[in-house]
């Protein structure tokens, strides 16, 4: 019977206790079968998770919060979406090319011819490029300005590269061909770039480059497809790219004391490397 009583004083003991730890816990949810015999072994796993339980709910608090701190307009752009720029009207562009003008200086050797093709050389810029030309005789230069009527915005640059080729010393047929296709370019050097020579040296460099009669010139046009001009120890290619590269490394070459009949096999080569490319 003792023994009885001593086990009956040991359960309460732990039935009060268990009460405590339950008391203390504030989400803890009374079980269906109302029983609160469980031993500290059952009750201690939930005790556990008590206090995990609470981190979950302030997480999903925090989730919930940042969701809406998160959230805004839908019709508004994203940050990630580029910029978009309305399109410059026409009345900008126009006010732009109204202020543009170029001033082409005319060498004094180049002014009588200038007088003499004037009609050619006005009438491409005025009917093709829509620009406005005129001689200014005080400076000795030409003066290009855009009107209300010019269209693109390069017509001022393609008409200055079609007066300064005419001033350097080229034909205005070939010039002309600056405001008809968009890859020719105009190169210019000098020979004391190549080689510094002096003297008669100087001269026989220049000789080798025209040839007899401007024979070694004409041939180096015709196998480039190039137009030279030699003013004096200058020399100017009109041309694309690669054709001006091809008349440079020739002219070089013979600025260097290369023989004319090297040169010219040179040309033939490269002439028929260029003819099965064209085809």
């Amino acid at each position: 019977m003792v023994v009885l009583h001593a086990q009956a004083s040991t359960s309460e003991v732990k039935h009060k206790k268990n009460r405590r730890k339950i008391s203390k816990k504030p989400a803890r949810v009374a079980s269906a079968d109302g029983a609160e015999d469980h031993d500290m072994d059952e009750t201690s796993p939930s005790a556990a998770e008590g206090p995990a339980a609470e981190p979950e709910h302030q997480n999903g608090e925090e989730a919930e919060g940042d969701d809406i701190m998160i959230d805004t307009d839908p019709s508004a752009p994203s940050q990630s979406d580029a910029p978009a720029f309305p399109p410059l009207p026409a009345s900008a562009q126009r006010t732009a090319l109204k202020s543009e003008i170029r001033r082409i200086p005319i060498p004094p050797h180049r002014m009588t011819p200038l007088k003499k093709d004037w009609v050619n050389i006005f009438a491409p810029l005025t009917e093709m490029l829509q620009l406005q030309v005129r001689m200014n005789v005080q400076r000795k230069c030409v003066e290009i300005r855009t009107s209300k009527h010019t269209k693109d915005i390069g017509a001022i640059q393609k008409g200055a590269d079609f007066v300064k080729a005419y001033a350097l010393g080229f034909d205005v047929n070939d010039s002309i061909a600056l405001l008809r296709l968009d890859d020719l370019y105009l190169d210019s050097f000098e020979i004391k770039d190549v080689k510094t020579l002096h003297g008669d040296h100087l001269s026989r460099a220049i000789g080798r480059i025209a040839g007899q009669d401007g024979k070694t010139k004409f041939t180096i046009e015709n196998a480039s497809r190039t137009r030279i001009v030699l003013a004096d120890t200058k020399i100017h290619i009109l041309g694309s790219f690669q054709n001006i590269k091809v008349a440079r490394d020739a002219i070089v070459s013979l600025i260097l004391g290369s023989p004319p009949g090297k040169v010219y096999a040179g040309l033939r080569t490269v002439s028929a490397r260029m003819r099965q490319r064209a085809l």
